[in-house]
């Protein structure tokens, strides 16, 4: 493994990722300081959600080059995967499981203890009814939070998340928003991807956007949030 050292979270030199032999990025370059909070924008299509599964080690890189939290992902990109915590489209729950089992499942993962897990529960607003209900029988607003509530006791140093907000209601997002900057705060760096215009531009310090799998707009905003 070739480590990197700095305050660089990510680094993306011309990266190019080919899926199927398609160009899925075609020569993508960004830089995300360790702490930040970045919103990516564009279109479906434009490579979001593979430049995501790029920086988790889980799609391999073709061209170009490409480091995450100082593991070369050209050399080794499995190093990476202990050190990120990904959250797709699928939430990645058991069925069979209960909302909290899925939670605990993590949390014994990676050490975390029974109150990180009722911590978790309670800031995604999951109540003991929805906690002990199989995750197969959730809307899909409530395995959208306890995706989030695993996320959250997996204590990432980089988060990486394809469209968090989707099925949530408001009151949700909204305490999503202040999560993630609450995981910066504690050291982790925050990547996530939006449709949502106000969600990528007054609420997130930075937003990124891509188009035909290249970075073609960096913009930080200079209202940002509170810190």
């Amino acid at each position: 493994m070739t480590s990197v050292a700095g305050d660089t979270a990510i680094r993306l030199a011309d990266a190019v990722v080919a899926l199927g032999g398609f160009p899925a990025l075609a020569g993508a370059s960004m830089s995300v300081e360790r702490g930040e909070l970045v919103a990516l924008r564009g279109a479906n299509g434009t490579g979001k959600s593979t430049l995501l599964r790029l920086c988790a080690g889980l799609v391999p890189l073709a061209r170009g080059g490409a480091t995450v939290l100082g593991v070369d992902l050209a050399d080794d990109r499995v190093a990476v995967r202990q050190l990120v915590g990904l959250l797709g489209h699928r939430n990645g729950l058991y069925a069979e499981l209960t909302c909290r089992e899925n939670v605990a499942f993590t949390a014994q993962l990676v050490g975390a203890s029974p109150n990180d897990v009722d911590d978790a529960l309670q800031r995604l607003g999951i109540d003991a009814r929805v906690a002990v209900t199989r995750a197969g029988a959730l809307s899909a607003g409530q395995r959208r939070r306890t995706a989030l509530a695993s996320l959250i006791v997996r204590r990432a140093q980089l988060w990486l998340l394809d469209e968090p907000h989707a099925g949530l209601d408001t009151a949700a997002r909204n305490e999503l928003d202040v999560i993630l900057r609450d995981a910066t705060r504690s050291g982790a760096t925050v990547l996530y991807t939006t449709h949502e215009v106000d969600r990528a531009g007054l609420a997130t310090p930075r937003t990124v956007t891509l188009s035909g799998g290249c970075v073609t707009s960096d913009v930080s905003s200079k209202f940002g949030v509170a810190q």
